[in-house]
């Protein structure tokens, strides 16, 4: 079962009363097109596509914020551009990205949000491909250390 859950976008005073003025949800911005958001909100292109990127992974059921945020600075701005990723792979970038070494239960959220940009609807969550980790990282350990 999907849980319906509201994203939390950190949006300026100004993105917000373009919101409440012309009556739309926080869960509904990855529903509108980038152009409107523009007008709707007066924010860049730019802006409106990652506020757009944020609703929609945030829609996701187990998916937050600070990982929506990892997505976008990956360079992902919709689900369906998951579907053909490695999970590993995504996690290996991140690191590589920040320089330094994150939590092994951000790998379990990749494989998740994979799986799910393939299976819309699935009931599984992170948790789920945690044990899937495990195996792969047992049979192919971690990459060097990021420096």
């Amino acid at each position: 079962m999907r849980l319906n859950k509201t994203p939390k976008l950190e949006l300026t005073v100004q993105e917000r009363q373009g919101l409440r003025k012309n009556k739309i949800l926080l869960s509904d911005i990855h529903k509108i097109s980038v152009s409107d958001l523009c007008l709707i909100m007066e924010v860049s292109e730019l802006r409106a596509k990652e506020l757009k990127a944020a609703s929609e992974f945030q829609s996701v059921p187990s998916i937050g914020p600070a990982f929506a945020k990892d997505l976008i600075k990956l360079g992902y701005y919709e689900l369906q551009e998951l579907k053909e990723k490695d999970g590993a792979r995504l996690f290996e970038k991140l690191e590589e990205l920040y320089r330094e070494r994150i939590d092994p239960c951000v790998e379990d959220q990749f494989r998740f949000i994979v799986f799910y940009a393939n299976n819309p609807g699935s009931d599984k969550q992170w948790w789920d491909f945690t044990e899937e980790r495990k195996n792969y990282r047992s049979a192919f350990g971690y990459t060097a250390r990021p420096d």
